[in-house]
């Protein structure tokens, strides 16, 4: 064989070789927690909710199978305004409302649970005051996850705690009406990296006006 011929073939089957082993890297790295379900399997059919009142506190039993949050998540949301001038890319901006609008504040969720943590309630009842005292505004909660689990099993998680985020306002007085929902999982996560604050961030309801 020509020496040129055989040095192009030789190159040719080395560099597919390359190109074979790179396709077959995995595009996410984060392995699932024990116990987590595979392709949305094991999730239960539904929470127990223990709806608030005026002289009782909000409780509720998590939906079983997939994200225990520390109270890092929660810090600093109680206040619903801010100064129209704040920066909203900061990362202080983003730790403090999310996605929230600005008259609003997000309320965080432990790890593989839908229901409303005792520390969230004050939120969602300043949220619900805001919307009985401005009756024409209207809203979406976005359910979001951290990346942790099947991109199926946290669609459903994140539609669980929308929902639930609505359930709580709407038995406070507010019209459902003037609610809706939204799920994005793990689609959109606010913070990016792999570690435990990030995470519990991640893990979040948001309320947007629409």
């Amino acid at each position: 064989m020509n020496p040129m011929i055989k040095s192009v073939c030789i190159t040719t089957a080395l560099l597919s070789s390359l190109l074979l082993l790179s396709s077959g890297c995995s595009k996410k790295t984060v392995i699932p927690p024990e116990g987590t379900p595979v392709d949305g399997g094991g999730m239960s059919g539904g929470t127990n909710i223990n709806y608030p009142s005026a002289d009782s506190s909000y409780s509720e039993s998590g939906l079983a199978g997939e994200e225990s949050m520390d109270s890092t998540g929660g810090q600093g949301i109680g206040n619903l305004s801010i100064n129209s001038g704040a920066d909203q890319q900061s990362e202080e901006y983003k730790r403090t409302y999310g996605r929230s609008s600005t008259v609003f504040s997000p309320i965080y969720f432990d790890f593989d649970q839908a229901g409303i943590n005792a520390e969230m309630a004050p939120i969602l009842t300043a949220n619900a005051d805001y919307m009985k005292q401005n009756p024409g505004t209207t809203i979406v909660i976005e359910g979001n996850c951290d990346e942790r689990g099947t991109n199926e099993y946290n669609l459903a998680l994140g539609e669980r705690r929308a929902i639930n985020a609505k359930e709580y306002m709407v038995n406070l007085g507010v019209n459902p009406a003037r609610i809706r929902t939204v799920s994005y999982g793990e689609e959109r996560p606010l913070f990016i990296n792999q570690n435990e604050l990030d995470w519990s961030q991640n893990r979040r309801a948001d309320f947007i006006v629409e």
